[in-house]
């Protein structure tokens, strides 16, 4: 395992530590879903009257007040105008409604520098939000000191999904599934982070670029 995959896995085990905690304090049991309560849910969200909603979706109001009442279920053809005119994807009216959660408070502030710092053979990192246990996504600066694919010994691979923006330089990005893409200053790149990936530096300083792994 390359020295970033392993600095990456250890990092993502305390987040799964932390999400299976507030799982389990959540509890398991799931409501069955009531499709009209759940299109009721995303109409007043977006602050529509009946009236609103049916001039959004071509459904005529007293349809719409048939689902939400769940007197009628809609058809295919009816759920599509639903989707499109409430500017969501059919699967939302199936999905249940995110439980608003009191926020939590945390912070952190990364003064510049003054991240924590993870030397590798092929990267600088600076992780940043150090002080944060529990994160959801990992931030972290990196100084890419690779010149070439081969200064790898293997494609880095780990779990989860991962952003990159590039703050500073050139760098060519590397992907197991795709030809090799350059990318400057401001160019920015999210993928598969189980997919095979490394970055080169291919300006003459080494690039920086912010890293962002969920």
């Amino acid at each position: 395992m390359s020295e970033q995959a392993h600095f990456l896995r250890r990092e993502k085990e305390a987040v799964t530590i932390q999400r299976r905690k507030v799982q389990g304090e959540a509890g398991s049991s799931v409501e069955p879903l009531q499709l009209g309560k759940r299109v009721r849910e995303i109409r007043l969200g977006r602050n529509l009257t009946l009236e609103e909603a049916s001039n959004l979706t071509g459904l005529a109001r007293s349809t719409l007040s048939k689902i939400e009442n769940e007197q009628i279920s809609p058809t295919f053809t009816a759920m599509t105008k639903l989707a499109n005119g409430l500017g969501i994807d059919i699967p939302q009216l199936f999905s249940p409604a995110i439980p608003e959660t009191q926020a939590s408070g945390r912070r952190d502030i990364t003064r510049k520098g003054q991240g924590k710092l993870h030397p590798t053979a092929t990267y600088d990192h600076e992780l940043l939000a150090a002080e944060l246990s529990g994160k959801r996504m990992i931030p972290y600066r990196a100084t890419i000191r690779a010149r070439t694919f081969e200064d790898y010994p293997d494609w880095v691979r780990h779990e989860g999904e991962e952003f990159m923006l590039v703050l500073s330089g050139k760098v060519c990005l590397f992907t197991e599934f795709y030809q090799p893409v350059e990318l400057e200053e401001g160019d920015s790149a999210y993928y598969d982070a189980a997919m095979g990936h490394v970055v080169t530096s291919l300006s003459d300083e080494d690039a920086t670029i912010l890293w962002v792994t969920a």
